[in-house]
């Protein structure tokens, strides 16, 4: 009988970002079915790419995403137990070996043109194939028609980031479904490549009365194209593999959002420390503490003075949020990425003399913190960063 998995798994299931809904059988439970539904994903792909799938930046997204997740399985006991009577390919114990080819000399004439993917029988002369409409057509070609970006420096730091959102689970891919998810800002991936919209004009209407807007799409290879929105969507669409890639969300987060049946998930805090550190005397009404915790906020600071995280030092609560039905890292992850600009590089000892560097205090005013609260509690922190020159968040 498979191990029921328990809500401490719920990280973990988050971090595999798995999207696929499998078939349920009354001898396991949901999550076991996602496990197993991301996994016969992977086997896919191994059967179809003959190798099992790696990381790296010349990899596709999603053999990234499947190679992320397969270390993840292997990883884990209770994910390896589960889906062991299935790894006919030796994917958990890294046996993997590609299946022999057929023995082509062997083959008759017929059979190797369908070896080699040609068909021996010609359609019907009357019968089109592959004849796509002028609409694709235009489509594909302005998708193709690129050039080099030569600003390519400014954006590959966002690319990077969101790789790195989507292997932590902060960020996810799914079916691209409608025209309205082509904002700036925003991020998809289409013909096996992530693309970002760097700009989008003024909204017209075309020839046949819809709305339509030229973009400045940049791509990861360091090319960029000026695209119609209705292109890239038609790409979008025809492409099997095209996705969006979500932004990074928080799901519903505070106290006076809950509804019944909704759990507590825990805490946002904002601390500010008493210590007689100089760089804090000197900016003490500037540094704050963000973290979140799963503990009451009175136990999380409990021997602040003998913790390096907390600057060894009391520290006082300058303000709280409540969390519902929420992963507390990803929610950290989020709060910790917005403010990295303001991020404090300050060094204090341990109790045993040896330096330690605390990666949770910011330069940023108490007002800055709380309007990137209600941002992403309204669910428009994405279109936001933080400008430290400033003091304050300005739109992207």
């Amino acid at each position: 009988m498979a191990k029921t998995f328990t809500d401490e798994d719920d990280a973990l299931l988050a971090e595999l970002g798995i999207e696929v809904e499998a078939k349920r059988h009354v001898s396991r439970t949901p999550r076991e079915e996602r496990i197993i539904a991301g996994f016969e994903e992977i086997q896919q792909f191994v059967t179809k790419q003959g190798r099992v799938p790696e990381q790296g930046e010349g990899r596709d997204i999603f053999e990234r995403l499947y190679a992320v997740r397969l270390d993840r399985i292997r990883d884990q006991a209770d994910c390896r137990e589960l889906v062991a009577p299935l790894d006919s390919q030796g994917l958990l114990s890294g046996s993997f070996q590609k299946a022999p080819g057929p023995d082509l000399d062997s083959l008759d004439d017929d059979a190797l043109l369908a070896e080699l993917g040609v068909e021996t029988t010609a359609p019907p002369i009357t019968e089109l194939t592959h004849v796509r409409s002028t609409a694709e057509k235009k489509a594909a070609d302005e998708v193709a028609a690129r050039e080099k970006c030569d600003d390519f420096a400014t954006f590959k730091p966002l690319f990077e980031q969101v790789q790195k959102e989507l292997d932590s689970g902060l960020r996810e891919t799914r079916p691209f479904e409608m025209k309205a998810e082509i904002e700036k800002g925003r991020f998809f991936i289409v013909s096996g490549q992530k693309a970002y919209v760097a700009e989008k004009a003024k909204t017209i209407t075309n020839d046949q009365g819809r709305t339509d807007a030229r973009l400045r799409v940049i791509f990861d290879n360091g090319t960029e194209s000026s695209m119609l929105m209705r292109s890239l969507q038609r790409a979008l669409n025809k492409d099997e593999a095209g996705r969006r890639i979500t932004d990074p969300s928080a799901g519903p987060l505070f106290s006076d959002q809950t509804i019944d049946g909704d759990e507590a998930s825990g805490t946002i805090y904002v601390l500010r420390s008493k210590s007689d550190h100089p760089l804090v005397e000197a900016n003490r009404g500037l540094i704050h503490k963000i973290g979140v915790t799963n503990l009451s906020v009175e136990k999380r600071i409990a021997g602040a003075h003998l913790q390096p995280t907390f600057l060894m030092a009391n520290v006082e609560v300058v303000a709280t949020y409540e969390l519902y039905n929420i992963n507390r890292t990803k929610l950290e992850n989020l709060i910790h990425r917005i403010f990295e600009p303001a991020r404090l590089d300050i060094e204090v000892m341990d109790r045993f003399g040896r330096p330690v560097i605390p990666r949770e205090w910011f330069l940023v005013p108490i007002y800055a913190i709380k309007d990137a609260v209600e941002k992403i509690k309204d669910g428009t922190i994405t279109g936001y960063v933080y400008d430290p020159q400033q003091a304050t968040l300005i739109e992207r």
